[in-house]
This record gives C-alpha cells, sequence and structure tokens, in this order.
C-alpha cells in the first residue's frame, strides 16, 4: 500500500508540473499575440510616420526650401540684408536705418540722431546712444526701430564711412 501511495504522489506533482508549465507557456502566447489595453492606451509612435516628431535635417531643409524661406541648413546667402554694404554719407546728410539695421562707423566722427526720447543699441559698449551722443568708430550699433540714424559730427569737414547691413536712407 504504501507503494501506490509514492507512485500517486509522483504522478499528482508530474501532473502539477505538466498542467503549470502549459499554463505558463499559454501566458506568455497570449501576451505575445495579443495587445494588451494598457499597450492601447499608450500613444506609441511608429518611427517614420507622420506622427513621429523627430525628423532630419534633409527633411526640414526640403520644406523650408519649398515654403522659400531662404537657404536652408544654416548656409548664409548673399542677398542684400545678409552683406554689409560701404556707404559713403557726405557732410550735411543723415544716414537713416530701417528697423533691425546694423552699422558699423568706419571712418569719420559720427552723433547719434533719434526722432524721439529713444536711443541706437550700442552693441560692442553695451550703452544706449540717445540723440547727440558721439557714436564710437567701429562699434557694431543696432537700429531698433524706424526714425533714427546718424551723421556726420557738425564740427568736421568730411562725411562719414560707415558699414551697413540691412535697410537705410540719406536725408
Amino acid at each position: 500500500m504504501l507503494e501506490l501511495k509514492g507512485e500517486y504522489q509522483v504522478k499528482k506533482y508530474a501532473i502539477r508540473g505538466i498542467v503549470s508549465a502549459l499554463m505558463i507557456a499559454a501566458g506568455v502566447w497570449v501576451g505575445v499575440n495579443f495587445a494588451s489595453p494598457l499597450e492601447a492606451e499608450t500613444n506609441a509612435l511608429t518611427p517614420g510616420s507622420v506622427d513621429d516628431p523627430v525628423v532630419t535635417k534633409s527633411y526640414v531643409d526640403e520644406q523650408v526650401a519649398k515654403l522659400g524661406g531662404g537657404t536652408p541648413g544654416g548656409e548664409t546667402g548673399a542677398g542684400s540684408d545678409t552683406a554689409l554694404e560701404v556707404v559713403t554719407v557726405p557732410a550735411g546728410k543723415t544716414l537713416m536705418a530701417g528697423q533691425g539695421t546694423e552699422v558699423i562707423v568706419r571712418v569719420g566722427k559720427a552723433v547719434a540722431y533719434s526722432s524721439d526720447a529713444s536711443g541706437i543699441a550700442d552693441l560692442t559698449g553695451g550703452t544706449d546712444l540717445t540723440k547727440g551722443k558721439a557714436v564710437p568708430t567701429n562699434h557694431l550699433l543696432l537700429f531698433p526701430r524706424e526714425g533714427r540714424g546718424i551723421l556726420p559730427d557738425p564740427n568736421q569737414k568730411n562725411g562719414l564711412t560707415v558699414l551697413v547691413k540691412g535697410s537705410y536712407t540719406l536725408q
């Protein structure tokens, strides 16, 4: 009788082991082949799809070129707004700069002009040049709005030679 009891227990444990292995295999198979509700709720994106936020530089360059947005890829273009132009300002005239124009006085003594109380940003010196202040040579000036400019110092006979990047008029 004891022998029967031992065989029975061996068979019982063997069947339990086989059933457990089958249950684990079935669980793995279901997990691999069927999406879980958690996976369906996440916003997993397929790489390269329309919804994928990562794009290549060449794609961006192509889209910018289609829109006519200038030169893509960080290249510098040789347009009128990006090139420095050498301008001579005769005595008695004023160079009126457009919004966003950059100017560097190369030769001569210049004076700042502004139609209001605001001034011109001296980016090199880190100051604001208001109307009547002397403009240092070789300093980069930024004109934030229309109605501002530079003119030759009234005490000098010759005009100015300046580098201009942007729009301007001589008045």
